[in-house]
């Protein structure tokens, strides 16, 4: 291992046997140090061989005080219970699983980078290409900010907020019985939380079919055609929530369609697998059939898309950064660039708890 040799947070995911929204996390409390280059997070190998050392040391550290009467946990329990959690959403959100404590104690508003002097690590959620033109902002006019993005779907990541791991929340969740997006989700699994709701953009939504449309694919109903192959997204993404918020309201069953089981973790490859031929069918938006060839887009809704914050007394400083940004005649422009994004409402706070 060389000093010249860094890794990915797959990678370190791997190499730990933790999952990437818990290498975030430690990315975030400053734990382990880590830089980005270009949209990718990397962290140098002996950075990596120092958290380990530390982790060890405080594992030890932890045992020595059992044998005094403490009751310190090991560090190894405490990455596996924080793993267990992210690997269980749902039932962290509903309280079936206790909280872990973090690694080390919690880091306080200004953390330090080793050269960097004083920054703040804030994880934005979410893959909108909207979001890499949020950070770009963010970088330019918020110097003590070191953004940094986790893919995750929306329910995942108001999930992640829910357990302090995120900052910044993008979410587009439909609540079919109500026709409403994001909120009736957020209140739910936001509970006891202060927080504002605040609009990115509004987009066009619906169906991914094969250039010419050779299934005649025209709505939500066409869905229970016989034999339809479907290219679906992961559970807790926006474009899942909404399939399945679809079939429950038109009474058509999911294992009636054929790859439903089969997940994709993004809007991109989705539309791949219909243009492949692999699949007849898949949701999402329509920047990513614009993108495809060979793939065309029937649009049936207007999703909107709106970032969540936490509105508490440490985050005033950056929150407020964040909506000059978003209010700002520069970054609407920008987000007018793309074809069907709509900005009538960007930077408008919808909700406040």
């Amino acid at each position: 291992m060389t000093e010249e040799q860094s890794y990915t947070t797959e990678e370190i995911s791997k190499l730990l046997k933790i999952s990437k929204l818990t290498v975030y996390d430690l990315i975030k409390k400053g734990e382990l140090v880590a830089y980005r280059v270009g949209k990718q997070m990397r962290v140098d190998a002996t950075d990596l061989e120092a958290y380990k050392r530390r982790a060890k040391q405080l594992q030890s550290s932890g045992q020595r005080g059992q044998d005094t009467g403490a009751a310190a946990p090991s560090a190894s329990r405490l990455i596996h219970e924080h793993a267990e959690i992210a690997a269980h959403p749902a039932a962290a959100a509903s309280g079936d699983l206790a909280f872990s404590a973090p690694l080390a104690p919690s880091r306080p508003e200004q953390g330090h980078l080793p050269g960097a002097g004083a920054a703040r690590h804030l994880v934005i959620t979410g893959q909108d290409v909207s979001l890499d033109i949020l950070m770009r902002h963010m970088e330019k006019h918020t110097g003590n900010l070191r953004p940094l993005r986790s893919f995750m779907g929306s329910l995942d990541g108001l999930v992640s907020m829910y357990r302090g791991e995120s900052d910044l929340v993008s979410t587009h969740l439909l609540d079919g019985d109500t026709g409403e997006y994001n909120l009736p989700y957020i209140r739910k699994i936001l509970t006891g939380r202060s927080y504002f709701v605040v609009n990115l953009l509004s987009r066009p939504a619906g169906l991914y079919v094969q250039r010419g449309n050779p299934r005649g694919l025209r709505n939500w109903t066409d869905l229970e055609q016989q034999g339809l192959r479907l290219a679906n997204r992961e559970k807790g993404s926006g474009a899942r929530v909404l399939l399945d918020e679809q079939l429950r309201l038109h009474g058509i069953l999911a294992s009636s369609l054929w790859g439903y089981d089969q997940e994709e973790t993004s809007h991109m490859g989705v539309a791949a697998k219909v243009s492949s031929g692999e699949a007849d069918v898949g949701v999402g938006i329509e920047k990513a059939a614009r993108i495809v060839s060979g793939v065309d887009f029937v649009p049936l809704v207007r999703e909107r898309y709106d970032l969540v914050m936490l509105n508490t007394k440490g985050n005033e400083a950056w929150t407020e950064s964040v909506l000059r940004i978003l209010q700002s005649p520069e970054f609407r422009q920008e987000l007018q660039a793309f074809e069907g994004y709509d900005v009538s409402r960007t930077g408008e706070i919808l909700f406040e708890a």
